[in-house]
């Protein structure tokens, strides 16, 4: 073409990368759009004139020529309950992974249930949606199943038919740290779960975690108990105290609650005893809770930044109409630290000496406050 390397002035449009390029206008919105497959030598050269004339697509012309907003939207309601800083490593997740898919983040955190999710079903704001914090009977699940746009769940319902779930699984993390504790010899273990607020809910994750655990206990001859525990610290040390002042055999804890994980080693400390000379202590928390707890925690690490990555991959392939799983749980990983050893011969104390020293503790904190 005659005007092939001629350089524009003023702003580029798209007909001067093509005249420049030597090709027609189409040409190039395939080589921005990959939705036609073009030669490579073709696909260098409009590249080459792209950069070297500067051009920028028009994000809001690309959106309305292909019926793209390239958004997508994270559901992430911020209930009582919530831990804020493991959900926003979600968060992180999702923007980072949509970035590289030329994708931006709508973040929504009002608890608005399905009306929610017809509001932005209702416009061409987003192409799709991603849905946290998911509950085993979650009243949003019949509008997914029925919505315009595809969606994908970070957690799983009790009824995943028809939908598209990522989650760690968690029913197998539950058995994974029992396992661990039964094979040092612990007899008698303890969870402390989530806020009782995220049990009420229905929330998956928590229950599937506590089936786990009880499930794993029954099978390897291990009495145990669950139990809810709040976020308040002093509230969680006086679980402790009840805990141990009721059943002072109990040698192993899994701790499903970042929150209380700090209160619950000064608690045991207070109490006189060790870990994990005298308690073993498993968390279900993301490696950096782990890592600065002192002494460093054996946990099953949430992987947050890899769920997040698959969820955003899974609706991506969604929004190119390509088959995806209908659940996707990614297998529990357990890393052992500083907080479990074999179990001691006796546990130490007795139900009276450990109800004197709990009350001392309690009277201390009462103090404190």
């Amino acid at each position: 073409m005659s005007g092939r390397g001629r350089l524009p002035s003023g702003q580029p449009t798209i007909a001067d990368v093509a005249r420049h390029a030597g090709v027609a206008v189409s040409t190039v919105s395939y080589v921005l759009s990959g939705k036609r497959a073009i030669s490579e030598v073709t696909r260098n050269r409009v590249l080459a004139s792209i950069r070297l004339l500067g051009y920028h697509p028009n994000a809001g012309a690309r959106a309305l020529a292909s019926r793209r907003a390239n958004v997508i939207a994270l559901v992430l309601p911020l209930r009582t309950g919530i831990q804020v800083p493991v959900v926003m490593q979600f968060a992180t997740a999702v923007v980072t992974s949509a970035r590289r898919h030329d994708h931006d983040v709508l973040l929504l955190t009002s608890d608005e249930g399905p009306a929610g999710l017809r509001r932005i079903a209702a416009g061409a704001l987003v192409d799709g949606v991603l849905v946290m914090d998911v509950e085993l009977h979650d009243v949003r699940v019949p509008l997914l199943r029925e919505l315009g746009r595809p969606s994908v769940l970070i957690g799983l319902p009790a009824d995943p038919g028809g939908l598209t779930c990522v989650d760690l699984d968690f029913h197998r993390a539950g058995q994974v740290c029992v396992e661990h504790l039964a094979s040092l010899g612990h007899r008698r273990v303890a969870l402390l779960g989530a806020p009782p607020a995220v049990y009420d809910r229905g929330t998956g994750f928590a229950h599937r975690t506590r089936a786990g655990v009880l499930e794993a206990a029954v099978r390897h001859g291990v009495d145990a108990v669950a139990l809810p525990c709040a976020e308040n610290a002093a509230e969680v040390q006086r679980r402790v105290v009840e805990l141990f002042a009721q059943q002072p055999g109990i040698s192993g804890l899994v701790v499903q609650n970042e929150a209380a994980v700090g209160p619950v080693q000064t608690t045991l400390s207070a109490l006189g005893r060790r870990v994990p000379h005298d308690v073993s202590v498993v968390a279900v928390c993301p490696d950096q809770f782990a890592e600065h707890a002192s002494p460093r925690l054996t946990s099953v690490p949430v992987p947050a930044e890899e769920i997040g990555r698959q969820a955003v991959s899974l609706l991506m392939r969604k929004l190119r109409d390509e088959a995806v799983p209908e659940r996707t749980l990614l297998p529990p990983r357990l890393t052992v630290r500083d907080s479990t050893a074999a179990a001691p011969a006796a546990a130490p104390g007795d139900g009276v000496a450990v109800a004197v020293a709990g009350e001392q503790v309690v009277a201390a904190l009462d103090g404190a406050s």
